[in-house]
């Protein structure tokens, strides 16, 4: 059977994209690095949240094999996933106010502690305030969009910004409007959507970072190992009780 066009097209279309990213945005990913770095050292706690297919990156960076025990999903119950019923649940809880300040004030989450908010669009109330609530408690925010939809699109927040806005730190992933890379004759929408794997790149790129800065501090990056290699469990029991009260997502 021969190849697909439109596979071999999509691929180059995500390469292209995380060309862009890794040359274009190096300076903000090590500042973001630094960032969580800084706090892991200060004893601090890390936060990831998105909404919707914006939450799969924030997954991403939680509880994996090579990855920092110390990163905390900040749930918002009915905006993480398409397990919601129905789906379009999901999508209007983004646009309800004051959902972000009632999710950050029950979260264990403090000043001095990180947030990394990822919301592709950026435009929707929930992402909006959570930056923004954010910065009043006193927490350090790294956002993670498409800097496109503030030029090209309006916000549905009161205020009228968008989350780059309010963050001390903002990684564009360069994804276009609609968040589809490709067009083909017979075909009457675009399709093909790359945020998910630019995202997940952005912010796997951000925790090696952060790793290299607290090596350089003469830290131990709290990283956990994989349980299905010989040791991994007890890899992870030790990181997990040496850092125990900065990990909320056993208990």
């Amino acid at each position: 059977m021969s190849e697909s066009k439109l596979a071999g097209q999509f691929f180059d279309a995500a390469i292209g994209l995380l060309q862009r990213v890794r040359d274009e945005e190096a300076a903000n990913v090590a500042d973001a690095g630094t960032a969580i770095a800084d706090t892991v050292a200060a004893g601090g706690r890390l936060f990831a949240f998105g909404a919707g297919h914006s939450s799969l990156a924030a997954q991403d960076v939680v509880y994996r094999a090579g990855g920092f025990a110390l990163m905390n999903l900040l749930a918002v119950p009915g905006v993480v996933g398409v397990d919601v019923m129905p789906a379009t649940l999901g999508s209007a809880l983004e646009r309800v106010e004051g959902l972000a300040g009632a999710a950050l004030d029950s979260s264990p989450a403090r000043s001095g502690d990180v947030l990394v908010i990822i919301s592709l669009s950026g435009r929707n109330a929930l992402p909006v305030e959570m930056a923004m609530n954010a910065r009043a408690l006193g927490l350090k925010v790294i956002g993670v969009t498409s800097v496109a939809y503030a030029e090209k699109t309006t916000s549905r927040h009161v205020s009228g910004t968008f989350l780059k806005d309010h963050c001390d730190i903002v990684l564009d992933s360069k994804i276009a409007v609609g968040d589809a890379e490709l067009t083909h004759e017979g075909i009457e929408a675009p399709f093909a959507p790359a945020s998910t794997v630019v995202t997940s790149a952005l912010m796997q790129a951000t925790m090696a970072a952060a790793a290299e800065r607290l090596v350089e501090r003469g830290i131990e990056p709290p990283l956990l190992r994989s349980g299905n290699v010989d040791g991994g469990h007890e890899w992870n029991g030790r990181v997990m009780t040496e850092y125990g009260d900065r990990i909320f997502y056993r208990h």
